[in-house]
């Protein structure tokens, strides 16, 4: 273990300097959220002072720049992060609810969607809503069978020929990854299904070749996590067949070329820019892309930071077992497998939200969804805050 250990600090020490403002002050803390809200580097600083001086140097005209200069940047480093090399087909928005929202749209109000039981609140909450309205919504259950899930919503897609479908790559509940992503897209492609990949839990913390991926595909996600931009600076990848899509909720900025033509039936832009919205804050795209530039230069492309996390959570587990938490009541919720599992580790218990409390309280930084109390290290974390957190842990419980 003590060599996993060098593993971890070994980058973990290179890089902590560029977080200098973001860690300053938490020397007796130990900051497991990076799954959440992972620090930002310094670099994403200088990003924000430069929207705000480009503001005052261009007043109105700061749009020029954006979308001649910050916006194309932006929509290349993510390409780049996901695997694609299609960077105008990606439609930006301040939050994923607001793309997710406006894809639903495309569809009649009692469509059918095929989605899981353990998406994230944001598409949870929505699909409901919807379904009060005449939404015809099948939920996959993930759990108790993981090990079959991916069969089970080939399967549903088969059954109830949706006229779309929705799943994350990676759960947000547990960390566990979708294994045969590509088998259910294949199926889904064959039945000429559209479907909607949640990415956030996958961006920038597991390699994806998304231009691989078969059919009509829609993915989403954003900087709030691994990419440490913050908030602000989501995206949507349309797939190359978009122009068959037409949002009811559009905004003014998706179509910028037609805005003052006589119009019968409302007209939208190219590529990414058919699921724009209108008027947004553009200061967590500057700090996307000077975040991204800071990782280019640190050599932190995907494949690093998916070593490095494999590191830091594998450590997270090895403990888990070394101080025999399964006998104090906590289940590891996250598959030990790491092609399995994302960038952070779950533990199951009914005690999760008292946990998380009690152990901020002790200066360790974690955070619960229910049952499941969730821990998330970060390329900076060091492998004595991750020791200093499963030892609180256990002292707690």
């Amino acid at each position: 273990m003590d060599e996993l250990r060098a593993s971890v600090d070994d980058l973990a020490r290179r890089l902590r300097p560029h977080y200098a403002r973001f860690l300053a002050g938490r020397d007796e803390q130990c900051v497991l959220t990076a799954h959440s809200h992972q620090a930002w580097p310094d670099a994403s600083r200088a990003g924000q002072i430069a929207c705000w001086d480009d503001a005052a140097r261009y007043i109105d005209d700061k749009w020029g720049k954006v979308f001649e200069e910050v916006v194309p940047e932006f929509q290349l480093q993510v390409a780049m992060r996901l695997g694609s090399k299609r960077p105008s087909d990606l439609a930006l928005a301040p939050n994923t609810h607001e793309l997710v929202y406006r894809l639903a749209s495309c569809f009649p109000a009692d469509a059918k969607v095929v989605t899981t039981d353990s998406e994230f609140h944001s598409l949870r909450r929505q699909l409901t809503r919807l379904e009060e309205d005449g939404l015809q919504v099948t939920r996959v259950p993930v759990e108790p069978d993981p090990d079959t899930f991916c069969e089970r919503f080939a399967d549903a897609l088969s059954e109830h020929r949706p006229q779309w479908a929705a799943l994350s790559a990676v759960f947000f509940t547990t960390s566990r990854v979708v294994k045969d992503l590509q088998g259910i897209l294949t199926r889904a492609a064959e039945l000429g299904i559209p479907v909607l990949v949640d990415a956030y839990h996958a961006y920038n913390v597991l390699p994806l070749d998304v231009d691989t991926w078969p059919g009509t595909v829609f993915v989403t996600g954003g900087g709030y996590k691994y990419a440490q931009t913050g908030e602000g600076a989501c995206w949507m990848l349309l797939p190359k067949d978009a122009e068959a899509f037409r949002p009811r909720t559009t905004g003014w900025f998706s179509d910028f070329e037609h805005l003052e033509a006589v119009q019968g039936q409302v007209s939208y832009g190219q590529g990414g820019f058919r699921f724009f919205g209108a008027t947004f804050d553009p200061s967590g795209i500057y700090r996307g892309v000077w975040t991204t530039r800071w990782l280019e230069q640190m050599k932190l492309d995907v494949r690093a930071l998916r070593a490095q996390s494999l590191l830091a959570t594998t450590l997270t587990i090895a403990r888990y077992h070394q101080l025999e938490l399964v006998k104090r009541g906590l289940v590891l919720a996250t598959p030990e497998r790491p092609e399995e599992r994302g960038g952070f580790i779950s533990f199951r218990t009914p005690k999760a939200g008292a946990l998380a409390d009690r152990l901020r309280q002790a200066g360790v930084h974690t955070d619960h969804r229910g049952d499941l109390l969730r821990l998330g290290p970060g390329p900076y974390t060091l492998a004595r805050e991750i020791d200093q957190g499963m030892e609180t842990l256990a002292a707690l419980v």
